[in-house]
């Protein structure tokens, strides 16, 4: 394996073990658990079905968004285990997502020119746009989070 571009493991990301570097910051999480009967909070955790259950019921009446207060330290460990980490950040992400996604402002953040540019010029598709990068946003990071150590992969050396 000398001379070998070494893929990355779940275990490790940048030679940081995993859960030493966590994809999603639980005090961003508290933070939408504060508009949670929107379902904010279950949207950035990666729980798109219950963030909408949770949206067009207003937090299950209020009663589910109280319980999730106690959930979110578990949602946050799940999405570590599941989002992969790495130089796009989830937490910049959704910040400008939430606030200034209709001007396409996250799509810039990640890179994606064009379609920043055609979201700041429709309204972020009038508002389809919104809810698609709504419900996908921690898989799009977590692709290009993988892709980037991938494209960049060749420049380890075995030791």
């Amino acid at each position: 394996m000398k001379g070998q571009a070494v893929p990355p493991t779940k275990q490790y990301v940048k030679y940081v073990p995993v859960g030493y570097v966590e994809s999603h910051s639980m005090a961003v999480g508290y933070l939408f658990w504060l508009i949670g009967f929107t379902g904010a909070h279950r949207f950035y955790f990666g729980k798109p079905v219950s963030g909408a259950i949770w949206f067009f019921t207003f937090g299950l009446l209020g009663v589910g968004w109280l319980i999730d207060l106690f959930l979110i330290p578990s949602m946050n460990r799940e999405a570590a285990e599941q989002f992969f980490p790495g130089r796009t950040d989830y937490n910049i992400a959704w910040i400008l997502l939430v606030f200034f996604g209709l001007f396409g402002v996250h799509r810039f953040y990640e890179g994606k020119i064009f379609t920043g540019l055609l979201f700041l010029l429709t309204g972020g598709l009038m508002g389809v746009g919104y809810v698609y990068d709504v419900l996908t946003m921690n898989d799009q990071i977590s692709d290009r989070n993988r892709s980037t150590v991938r494209e960049f992969s060749h420049y380890q050396m075995a030791w």
